[in-house]
C-alpha cells in the first residue's frame, strides 16, 4: 500500500528523583524486550535517556529521538514520575515534530517489590494526565495505562495505527475537483475543521480537469495501464472499448497527484462523476477511483471531501483498502426470510445494503465485472456511463465509520462495527448486505439525529476501538457508536 507513514516510536523512560533511576531503566528494558519478542524490531526505538526531574535531559531525550527519525513518542512512567519534565516532553516533541505521543506506566511486578522497591506509577499517572491538561498536549493515554512489561507492549502495539492516522493528518493534502454536483447538498460541510486537523486543501475546477486530462492525449505510457487493467479485470472486462480513456484519465489524476501534493507527504482526492462528466470526458471514473483506493489513495466521489477524508483515516489505520458507500437501501423482507433468518444471528433491521456506483476495488468484490453506471445510462446514452467496477463486496468483519464536519463547523463521527454477510444482494453496482448490531436504532439516533450524509467508509475488518481513538485524539467530541439493546441513546423515546 501507498500513501501510508511507517512509525517509529521513541521509548523514553521517566523517574522522580526520589525514586532509585535503575527501577525505570531496567523495566525500559523489559518493556524493550516484551515489544520485539512479541512484534518484531523495527516499530520502536530504546531512548537511553532516562529523565530525572530534569528539563536539560529533556531536551536531551528530543535531541536523541529526533537523531534517531523517531516520528512517535511513549513516556514510560517507570515509577512516579517527574510530572513537569515528563509533560514537557511530550509537548517539546510533539510540537518540534507535529507527532503523535502515548503514556503508560509500569505496575508492580511482585510481592518482593512492595517493601523497598515499589514505584507507585499507578499514582503517578494520575498527576501526568493533570500536567497534560495543564499544557494543553494532547496524548493518546490507555484504556487501563498501567501493567506489566507484556501489557505496556501490547499498548504501544495498539497505539502504532492511531498513532499512524494522527501523524498522517497532520502531512495530508485533499485535493478536490468541484463543486458538488447540484441538488446534492449532503456532502457539502465547511472546511475549517480540515485546517484545524492539520490537513490541506487543494479546490480546483472541473474544467481543470477536463484540461488536464486533454493533456494527456495520446500519452505513451497509455498502453502499460490498458494491460494492467486487463490483467486485473481478467473475465471481467466486459467493457474493453473504453480502457484507453480510463487509463488516460488514471495518469492524469497520478500526474496531478504528483505536481499538487507540494510539501505534503500524503493525499486524497474528492472526484467529480456527474452530471457532466459523462458527456463531456465519455465515460465514468468509478473503476479509476477504485484503483487508486486500492493503492492507498482514496478517491471519493461526488467531491465528498469529508467522505475522502475518512477513507483516508481508514486506510492508514487498517493499512488496507478502504471504500466508500452509500447507506442505501434495506433488505427485503423475502430475501431476509430467504437467506438470513435461522442463518444468521441479525433481526431483519439490523441489516441494509452499502453500495455505491463502482468505487470498491477488485480484491473487495466477489467476481467483479467491468460494467455500465444503470442508473446514469435511465437518462443517458449508455456508451458514456461504462466505467463501474461491479460486484457482490467480500464477505467478513467490516467498521463502518465517517467523520464529519456540521454546518456550524463542529466534528463530529461514528464507528460501527458489523460484517458482510455471505448472501447474494442480487442487485447492481459495488454492493453487499450489510450487518451492524441494534442498525435500526443506530440509523436513528446516530445517522440521523447526527445529521449525517448517506456515504460512509468501509473498513474491512474491526478497527473500531483503533478509530474511536485517533477520533477521540483529533478533539472529536460527539462520537456516535450503535449502543447494545437497552441502553438508551439521548434522544431515544424510553416508552
Amino acid at each position: 500500500m501507498l500513501n501510508i507513514p511507517k512509525m517509529k516510536v521513541g521509548i523514553v523512560a521517566v523517574s522522580r528523583d526520589c525514586f532509585p533511576e535503575s527501577l525505570s531503566v531496567n523495566r525500559r528494558k523489559a518493556l524493550v524486550a516484551a515489544y520485539e519478542t512479541k512484534y518484531g524490531k523495527g516499530d520502536i526505538y530504546e531512548c537511553p535517556v532516562c529523565i530525572v526531574e530534569s528539563e536539560i535531559q529533556m531536551k536531551e531525550a528530543v535531541a536523541d529521538l529526533e537523531k534517531e527519525g523517531c516520528n512517535a513518542l511513549c513516556v514510560y512512567l517507570g515509577n512516579f514520575g517527574p510530572e513537569i519534565s515528563e509533560t514537557m516532553l511530550a509537548k517539546e516533541f510533539s510540537e518540534r515534530n507535529n507527532a503523535p505521543v502515548m503514556f503508560c506506566a509500569a505496575a508492580e511486578e511482585n510481592i518482593a517489590v512492595l517493601a523497598d522497591s515499589r514505584g507507585d506509577a499507578y499514582c503517578g499517572m494520575l498527576n501526568a494526565s493533570y500536567n497534560l491538561k495543564l499544557r494543553g498536549v494532547k496524548a493518546y493515554i490507555p484504556e487501563y495505562p498501567v501493567g506489566d512489561a507484556e501489557e505496556c507492549a501490547d499498548m504501544i502495539h495498539e497505539f502504532l495505527p492511531i498513532a499512524r492516522a494522527v501523524y498522517a493528518l497532520k502531512r495530508l493534502k485533499v485535493i478536490s475537483f468541484g463543486p458538488r454536483p447540484t441538488n446534492f447538498l449532503a456532502c457539502n460541510a465547511p472546511i475549517q475543521q480540515l485546517y484545524n486537523l492539520g490537513a490541506e486543501i487543494e479546490e480546483n475546477s472541473e474544467l481543470d480537469l477536463f484540461e488536464a486530462f486533454h493533456k494527456h492525449d495520446n500519452d505513451k505510457r497509455i498502453p502499460e495501464v490498458v494491460k494492467d487493467m486487463e490483467k486485473e479485470l481478467g473475465k471481467g472486462n466486459k467493457k474493453p472499448e473504453i480502457l484507453n480513456k480510463l487509463a488516460q484519465y488514471e495518469l492524469t489524476l497520478l500526474d496531478w497527484i504528483e505536481a499538487h501534493k507540494g510539501g505534503r507527504e500524503y493525499v486524497c482526492v474528492a472526484g467529480k462523476c456527474w452530471p457532466a462528466f459523462q458527456t463531456q470526458f465519455g465515460f465514468v471514473p468509478c473503476y479509476v477511483n477504485s484503483r487508486l483506493t486500492g493503492r492507498g489513495i482514496p478517491v471519493s466521489c461526488e467531491v465528498d471531501i469529508y467522505g475522502a477524508l475518512s477513507e483516508f483515516i481508514g486506510t492508514v489505520v487498517s493499512e488496507d483498502a478502504v471504500t466508500l458507500l452509500d447507506i442505501n437501501n434495506t433488505v427485503p423482507k423475502e430475501l431476509y426470510n430467504s437467506d438470513i433468518a435461522g442463518k444468521y444471528n441479525y433481526k431483519l433491521t439490523d441489516t441494509f445494503m452499502g453500495f455505491h456506483c463502482g468505487n470498491t476495488c477488485s480484491g473487495k468484490i466477489c467476481n467483479p465485472t467491468m460494467k455500465y453506471q444503470k442508473i446514469m445510462a435511465r437518462s443517458l446514452p449508455v456508451e458514456v456511463t461504462n466505467g463501474t467496477l461491479e460486484g457482490d463486496i467480500v464477505p467478513g468483519a467490516i467498521t463502518f465509520f465517517r467523520l464529519q464536519s456540521t454546518a456550524d463547523s463542529k466534528l463530529r463521527a461514528y464507528v460501527a462495527q458489523g460484517e458482510v454477510l455471505p448472501v447474494a444482494t442480487h442487485s447492481f453496482g459495488s454492493i453487499g448486505i450489510f450487518a451492524i448490531p441494534e442498525m435500526k436504532r443506530f440509523y436513528r439516533h446516530v445517522l440521523i439525529e447526527g445529521n449525517f450524509p448517506h456515504h460512509g467508509a468501509v473498513a474491512f475488518g474491526h478497527f473500531g476501538k483503533a478509530l474511536f481513538e485517533v477520533f477521540k485524539y483529533l478533539g472529536v467530541e460527539n462520537i456516535g457508536i450503535n449502543l447494545p439493546a437497552g441502553v438508551l441513546y439521548k434522544t431515544e423515546n424510553p416508552f
